[in-house]
């Protein structure tokens, strides 16, 4: 088991954003989280990243007690991680936005002292992050400059160049046209099995399209957990989910 979470929970004040959720995702697999808005899905990928401190419980990755440590650190370890929101550099060009990721994962010295273009094993590194997400042709371009959807696509590409091991993706379909979507999913689809991933994502179609398992939470709880078409089955996740509506 690549990731494991035991009795994970997170409260601010009275409020139990994410309530003693154990939760197990196999090395290899794609492993979705769903559930309505609110429900914790990203305070859990907040804990699971360090930025976050959990009020109890523990986290695990690859066997080793990662519970309370910060970002960078988990970073290091193979974990990396996109937002709901887009966050690259947009005065930066797309290679060196993903430059700066790789720089950023590896244990250089001396960035003060040597130019960019004296670190090549990296600009290779970012080169090949770009041509798995299809952005090769804009390695020149500003990130401003790109569309919404090819900014999506550049931030996977930052994931990327920090080779992880798991890959969290929190809603990367989120504000895509359904070109762009379908690209996006088809981008997953092929980094599947070659990363662990554990996804975000509120759009069902590509839930059950691509998930290995899924985990669904309501109001910061585990309610079901399964491959998808035990959940499209699953009565308290539609209540819970879709209001009583079953999954399609």
């Amino acid at each position: 088991m690549l990731l494991r979470t035991e009795r994970l929970t997170k409260s601010f004040g009275a409020l139990t954003a994410v309530n003693d959720v154990t939760l197990a995702v196999e090395a290899g697999t794609l492993h979705s989280v769903i559930g309505p808005n609110g429900a914790g899905k990203t305070t859990l990928f907040n804990l699971l990243t360090g930025q976050l401190p959990p009020t109890a419980g523990r986290i695990l990755f690859d066997g080793r007690d990662i519970t309370g440590t910060p970002p960078q650190k988990i970073a290091h370890l193979g974990i990396a991680r996109s937002f709901q929101r887009t966050n690259v550099f947009p005065a930066l060009s797309v290679l060196d936005n993903v430059w700066v990721a790789a720089f950023a994962r590896g244990s250089w010295r001396g960035l003060a002292w040597r130019r960019a273009d004296r670190y090549p094993e990296l600009s290779e590194r970012a080169r090949v992050a770009l041509a798995e997400v299809g952005l090769q042709d804009k390695a020149v371009h500003r990130a401003r400059e790109i569309s919404h959807g090819e900014q999506r696509q550049l931030e996977l590409a930052i994931a990327l160049a920090a080779t992880p091991r798991l890959l969290l993706l929190d809603e990367p379909a989120a504000g895509l046209s359904p070109e762009e979507a379908r690209r996006m999913v088809a981008l997953i689809r092929g980094l599947k099995g070659r990363y662990t991933i554990v996804l975000i994502e509120h759009k069902m179609d590509i839930i059950m399209a691509i998930s290995d398992r899924i985990s669904v939470m309501h109001f910061g709880s585990l309610i079901a957990e399964g491959p998808p078409a035990e959940i499209q089955r699953n009565a308290d996740v539609r209540r819970a989910y879709l209001g009583g509506i079953a999954v399609e």
